[in-house]
């Protein structure tokens, strides 16, 4: 496998990543989901295609007919489409959740949607069999999470790159890279299961709840400097790493 998926953010894709060629192929995707098949609640079966120039939305389409437009030798759709083979559930419920606020026709395009797209294009779920560790993310403690806890985050936290652009972003991680996180509540029966299965768990538990309403604004999600998560770079071993303030920002507090 090519180095540049050396990050272990890479995780989730790396079953299919071992598959193809080190390098953009929207073909070898395609026919890798042939082998693998994602089916739409109709039950058409998800296909990448090259764009498209009837007008139709992005969405619909894939919605209607289940082609998913791919343009080849881009690692931005090439990493959306490995996103719907490791995510399929949760890639349904943005599409569905897509559709349903374009309706009525011409309706304005909203909060509702600009937050489906911040965190189709650059979410992580991280998941901790320790709250109080979570409580510290949504604090913006960067230094007491990552430095002080750093074996308790190692142990008990784990982070899910879900969104296609965040993955595009690690094959040359930039100062102040930043996705946009759901946080869950883990506990010890989610972490003795098998990676895949984690997945799999995590791809349901997130499509109920994007498929609920549950976030509906881009400020829902919650900000998380991926450069300071433990493994992803050796300069955040050290302590004055987190002294950076304009990447570990303190952050606003918000109401509503």
């Amino acid at each position: 496998m090519s180095a540049c998926y050396a990050s272990p953010l890479f995780a989730p894709l790396r079953c299919w990543l071992n598959q193809l060629p080190d390098r953009p192929d929207a073909a070898a995707v395609d026919a890798l989901a042939r082998r693998f098949p994602v089916r739409l609640d109709s039950g058409t079966e998800v296909r990448f295609v090259p764009p498209q120039a009837d007008g139709l939305a992005y969405e619909c389409r894939v919605w209607e007919s289940g082609e998913v437009e791919t343009r080849p030798d881009n690692w931005h759709d090439f990493f959306n489409a490995l996103v719907w083979l490791s995510f399929p559930h949760t890639k349904r419920a943005v599409t569905a959740a897509h559709v349903a606020a374009m309706r009525p026709a011409g309706e304005a395009r909203g909060s509702v949607r600009d937050a489906l797209t911040h965190f189709d294009e650059c979410g992580i779920v991280v998941l901790s069999r320790r709250p109080d560790l979570l409580d510290l993310l949504r604090a913006f403690e960067w230094k007491r999470l990552f430095v002080e806890h750093r074996d308790e985050v190692i142990a008990h936290m784990r982070f899910v790159v879900f969104g296609h652009a965040t993955y595009e972003a690690l094959l040359s991680p930039f100062r102040g890279l930043t996705a946009k996180a759901v946080l869950y509540d883990a506990d010890d029966a989610w972490f003795a299961l098998p990676e895949e299965a984690q997945l799999a768990a995590v791809d349901a538990r997130l499509a109920a709840d994007l498929a609920s309403g549950l976030y509906v604004r881009p400020r829902d999600f919650q900000p998380l400097p991926l450069l300071g998560i433990p493994g992803v770079t050796p300069d955040s071993e050290s302590p004055a790493y987190y002294d950076d303030a304009w990447q570990f920002r303190p952050g606003r507090r918000r109401s509503g």
